[in-house]
């Protein structure tokens, strides 16, 4: 599936990698889970238990990338980088109507 066929379906995870600081600052996305990237090792148990797919971002897009990165290493399908928050906020919008 595409990136757009994913967001279209509405089955997906969605796993924030920012700091709890951005997310006060800058606004969270309903639904999101929030696992800062330095935790994402730690968490790895929780996130193989998503089932389906899982869109990863942050703030930009480099540290879902380094996410997405070491999740894949470590077996995980189903991947995709959401890039940055605002980025993807409008993208998941656009895709509700």
């Amino acid at each position: 599936m595409t990136f757009e066929e994913i967001l279209n379906s509405g089955e997906y995870h969605l796993i924030d990698v920012r700091q709890p600081e951005e997310l006060q600052m800058d606004g969270a996305i309903e639904g999101a889970v929030n696992i800062p990237l330095a935790t994402v090792p730690l968490r790895l148990d929780e996130i193989k238990e998503m089932k389906g797919p899982k869109i990863i971002f942050c703030r930009s897009g480099g540290r879902s990338g380094q996410a997405c990165q070491f999740l894949a290493q470590n077996g995980l399908e189903g991947l995709f980088n959401g890039g940055g928050f605002m980025q993807l906020h409008a993208a998941l919008e656009h895709y509700k109507k």
